[in-house]
């Protein structure tokens, strides 16, 4: 189970506000999963360079075909306009068919807060799918 712990990106003042951003991506089938975690690299390295990025993790259970991501963003504008930037705007529409549902969740909160855990993601992200 790879795990790409935090890493830090941008430092804002510690009680200046941030956008959190979890995801649970799930893939088809383990046939779709080698091309799916290259794709994830590909993609958390366009999010550590993306203008408004504070810090990003990214977390894979390969045999589960489950890939998570956990990121903070000064704003909700620099998330809209990462996924809009390629190569995050092709490589969803290209990979969409091979995806289960995904679940999204946002929270604020101070960027003193950071870096926010994977349990909290995940339970943010549960209580979503419930």
């Amino acid at each position: 189970m790879p795990t790409i712990p935090w890493i830090t990106t941008g430092t804002p003042e510690t009680d200046a506000p941030v956008v959190i951003m979890a995801s649970r991506l799930e893939v088809r089938s383990l046939r779709q999963v080698p091309g799916f975690l290259l794709t994830s690299f590909v993609l958390w390295r366009q999010a550590l360079k993306s203008p408004g990025a504070v810090g990003v993790s990214l977390k894979a259970e390969l045999f589960k075909r489950t890939f998570w991501t956990l990121s903070a963003w000064k704003d909700q504008a620099a998330i809209h306009s990462y996924a809009r930037t390629e190569p995050h705007k092709s490589a969803m529409r290209r990979k969409r068919a091979v995806m289960r549902a995904s679940t999204f969740v946002f929270w604020d909160a101070p960027a003193g807060q950071l870096p926010v855990g994977w349990e909290e993601a995940q339970e943010r992200i549960a209580k979503e799918r419930a």
